[in-house]
């Protein structure tokens, strides 16, 4: 990814869904204004799910996520229909299109049923509406809004007509979550220091930093406040030269007990792992886990998930590190399992504790579905930021920026 690039995981996620040949890749060509999917009359153009990260005016920076035919056949189409499926989780706004001729269709209905049932928004456009011969496109639609409750819009793709609507629709039911699930940036005030501390060691990337470092310190500056970057090693000397007492230190998670060891008391310090574990899951849950570790047994299986796909080194944190600070923690001979990227686990309730990344490369939508499987399926889940502090005996202050936490860590009895 460019540094000059929108991160994945903060674009509107829009996909489309459909049967064969409704005209998906041609409403994205539309939409975006450019030749980004492939069209074609044969049905089954489209394969596993296809991710584009883009910005469409007026809508912003976007992920467009073309998906196979929900009617794919044979053993192999089942396959393309399970991979698209799993698109649900991730997907901010759903387009379902239909092929106006044909109308909607079982496997359309199950799309919408899918959605309304994770109360997500979903628009259903009503395509190839140039075809239609005395049938008025706009009744069709008013027709379908007040049966299905959804929103409907008509469209030709091929003649790009009817998308500004189709734009001004989408825009209309993106979720307003932008402002309430900062990073950093309700923590602080204008004019306050930052430290932010950032190991430099063999698993950093070359030549820049991660992104949950890039994206802390872009929060910083827009809300008016100062950041100061800094190694483990120079913490102490940095903090000692400041005039002013800085308002937080955010450190990276594998130097916990160096930092806090540096960091007077009278300083609040958190991690990146754990801002991130607010801004894109539910700390609350995440807390919970926590707790988790002491209840695990002989032969329990734990799911190490990231988000991402990454070249893993000697003394990976996730690969090495997590599991030994749990078998260290607990003494118990522990399963450990391990997913990675889109694909997470087909068996949720086989675990008895999901340790998850910071999901930096993912969206809030996507961690959210992943939080929620593991509470329907009574799974404690927690994040790498909160179990290092908790192993580590920091959690108490390292949650002191979080108002609510402390509630959480007496309800717990975490403190």
């Amino acid at each position: 990814m460019s540094l000059n690039e929108t991160p994945r995981g903060v674009r509107v996620h829009l996909a489309l869904f459909g049967k064969r040949n409704a005209g998906k890749s041609s409403v994205i060509n539309a939409i975006t204004g450019q030749e980004t999917a492939i069209v074609s009359d044969v049905k089954g153009t489209t394969t596993d799910p296809v991710f584009k990260a883009m910005e469409i005016l007026p809508i912003g920076p976007c992920v467009i996520i073309d998906t196979a035919g929900i009617d794919d056949v044979g053993e192999l189409g089942q396959l393309r229909i399970q991979k698209t499926l799993e698109v649900l989780d991730i997907t901010d706004v759903a387009l379902l299109i239909v092929d106006v001729k044909r109308g909607i269709s079982e496997e359309d209905s199950l799309i919408i049923d899918k959605f309304k049932a994770k109360k997500k928004p979903i628009i259903v456009v009503l395509n190839k509406i140039d075809i239609l011969d005395n049938d008025d496109p706009n009744r069709l639609a008013t027709n379908l809004q007040e049966s299905l409750g959804i929103p409907i819009v008509s469209v030709s793709a091929l003649q790009k007509q009817g998308i500004k609507e189709l734009k001004n629709a989408i825009i209309s039911v993106i979720p307003e979550d932008e402002d309430k699930f900062k990073i950093v940036g309700d923590l602080i005030n204008p004019g306050d220091f930052v430290v932010l501390v950032t190991p430099i060691d063999k698993a950093a990337p070359k030549g820049r930093l991660i992104l949950p470092q890039q994206q802390t310190i872009r929060d910083i500056l827009e809300s008016d406040a100062m950041a100061i970057v800094t190694k483990e090693f120079e913490l102490r000397e940095t903090l000692s030269n400041l005039a002013k007492k800085p308002k937080l230190v955010v450190t990276d998670s594998q130097v916990f007990l160096k930092v806090a060891a540096d960091t007077p008391k009278d300083i609040l310090m958190t991690s990146f792992s754990i801002l991130f574990a607010r801004q894109k899951g539910d700390l609350t849950e995440f807390i919970k886990g926590a707790k988790a570790i002491e209840r695990l047994k002989d032969g329990d299986k734990v799911l190490i998930a990231e988000g991402c796909t990454h070249h893993r080194q000697a003394d990976d944190i996730g690969k090495v590190k997590i599991p030994r600070w749990i078998r260290q923690r607990t003494g118990k001979q522990i399963d450990f399992e391990f997913s990675a990227g889109a694909t997470f686990t087909d068996d949720i309730k086989k675990y008895a504790l999901i340790v998850h990344c910071g999901a930096c490369m993912m969206n809030r939508t996507g961690m959210l579905s992943r939080v929620d499987g593991a509470k329907y399926h009574g799974v404690p889940i927690v994040n790498y930021g909160i179990l290092i502090a908790y192993v580590q005996g920091l959690l108490p202050r390292a949650l002191e920026p979080f108002p609510l936490a402390k509630i959480i860590l007496e309800e717990e009895e975490l403190c």
